[in-house]
């Protein structure tokens, strides 16, 4: 068997990426680089010799591995911008993959360009490779550590998504997982980000990329670009990401969300950048609890402890969303109910109120953010609360639901709790029948608002990528990157 990982996690023309591996046996390493775009594009080959096993410390969760770096990786000036799979093999058979990013040049960044910036804390956080990930009892992620099998490369994404696991035969799905992560499902390249890059590509969308680090670390990051993209599961956020991408609306970017569950749960970064740290529900346990810090303490955003619900960055949230097309949850159309089709995210498309887009690829699911809503003149509107702008155009709709404890999908640990009761207990003033009621019936939203000199589109959903082959839905998606990076906000 053969494991590796990269750190840095991205880099411009010039820098080194180091490549660390370990071998269960003394063995020969064969290093494959390739730029993963519309077109899989071998870049570099190389062999590494002597590779042996460097041990698993007890830990690696925590604090990583801690192996010695077997191969540097200096960034070619020619390698344009991109996601870059590190491919590994030996003569045994045994495979395995790392990755990093290669950033744009500063002065190849223009108010042109779009800026996608991968959901690496998320990955991080999902990561249970030698230790527990937050769902199985962690609640610091080292990064210096492989990604288990999947997360970043595995076939037909499309098949083996969450929300179509139920059409698949048991033995099937049970021999998937015997091959890949189980949490592969819910994170990773591999589901959604890689979806849009070939789409993005294919349809001549000029991407620069980035890490979730990056993002946090850059105030400038953003400022060359016209817009911001985020895709897919997106969910652990900390505050100068946060901060980094409204400060960039604010003066006059656009930001895109063609994800769900979005910056969810905060975190922070720890161990000069190369920890995730996230209590959750045991917040009560985080070290800023009690002190000047505890804004920062990584729970729900949405909490009254973290004073700034997701909903002002991104208009919605998953409190008010849920899950959709998966077990214990609406399975609906699969597509939105379109109510405002003169907006112009819906231009070129010929629609009515009431008419359904991305039923056919089912785009709402698996995980989904919404708002609460109000009927006037007969088409649902934003109530604005729970940090919702009072602004917020809500442009399509789809049935979701919090899961309680007792409806969570199989292989999720026995402290589980549910959504439905957390946030009942956490906003509703607490987890009463008559509390979960109230989050119970929740919505995917699609939506759009101003803010400040700027512009914020959502499409409420994790699954937005599995629609780009639909006609209305890679409308929608050009039309939103067009609108934002051309500055067309009034």
């Amino acid at each position: 068997m053969i494991e590796g990982y990269c750190w840095p996690q991205s880099g411009q023309a010039g820098d080194v990426v180091e490549l660390f591996v370990s071998s269960l046996r003394q063995s020969t390493a064969e290093v494959q680089i390739v730029r993963i775009g519309a077109s899989e594009t071998v870049v570099e080959t190389q062999t590494i010799t002597g590779v042996v096993d460097q041990g698993v410390p007890d830990d690696v969760a925590v604090n990583g591995c801690g192996w010695s770096p077997n191969l540097n990786i200096e960034i070619d000036p020619a390698w344009p911008t991109g996601f870059y799979l590190v491919r590994l093999s030996t003569d045994d058979g045994s495979i395995s993959e790392a990755f990093f990013v290669v950033r744009a040049a500063p002065n190849r960044a223009s108010p042109g360009s779009t800026l996608l910036v991968l959901s690496t804390s998320t990955w991080a956080a999902y990561n249970d490779w030698g230790g527990p990930s937050f769902y199985t009892g962690g609640h610091r992620s080292s990064q210096l550590r492989p990604l288990p099998r999947g997360f970043l490369d595995k076939p037909d994404p499309e098949r083996y998504r969450i929300a179509r696991f139920a059409e698949l035969p048991k033995d099937e799905r049970r021999a998937h997982f015997d091959q890949y992560s189980y949490w592969s499902a819910a994170a990773g390249w591999a589901n959604w980000e890689r979806l849009f890059v070939w789409w993005a590509e294919t349809e001549g969308v000029e991407l620069d990329y980035a890490t979730s680090l990056d993002l946090a670390n850059d105030p400038g990051l953003l400022e060359p670009y016209g817009a911001y993209v985020s895709v897919g599961h997106d969910e652990y956020w900390s505050a100068s990401m946060r901060d980094h991408v409204e400060s960039f609306v604010d003066n006059g970017g656009g930001a895109a969300f063609f994800s769900g569950n979005t910056a969810f749960w905060q975190i922070r970064y720890e161990q000069d950048d190369t920890q995730v740290v996230g209590y959750k529900l045991d917040f009560a346990d985080d070290p800023v609890m009690g002190t000047d810090q505890q804004h920062t303490v990584s729970t729900m955003w949405s909490d009254p402890l973290c004073e700034r619900p997701e909903s002002e960055m991104t208009g919605v949230t998953f409190t008010r969303g849920g899950y959709a097309h998966v077990n214990s949850a609406p399975k609906g159309s699969g597509g939105y109910s379109i109510w405002r089709p003169e907006h112009w995210a819906f231009d070129g498309l010929d629609l009515y109120p009431g008419d359904l887009v991305g039923a056919d690829p089912v785009v709402v699911g698996y995980e989904c953010d919404g708002c609460e809503l109000v009927m006037e003149n007969g088409l649902p509107t934003a109530a604005g609360t729970a940090g919702t702008p009072q602004n917020f155009e809500v442009l399509g709709t789809a049935p979701a639901h919090l899961w309680a404890t007792e409806e969570g999908a199989a292989g999720l640990p026995d402290t589980y709790v549910g959504e439905l009761n957390w946030v009942a207990e956490r906003l509703g003033g607490g987890d009463s029948e008559e509390s979960r009621a109230r989050f119970a019936n929740g919505h995917a939203v699609m939506g759009a608002f101003r803010r400040g000199k700027g512009e914020v589109f959502t499409t409420g959903c994790t699954d937005w990528a599995y629609g780009l082959g639909d006609e209305a839905c890679a409308r929608i998606t050009r039309n939103v990157l067009e609108h934002l990076v051309n500055g067309n906000r009034a």
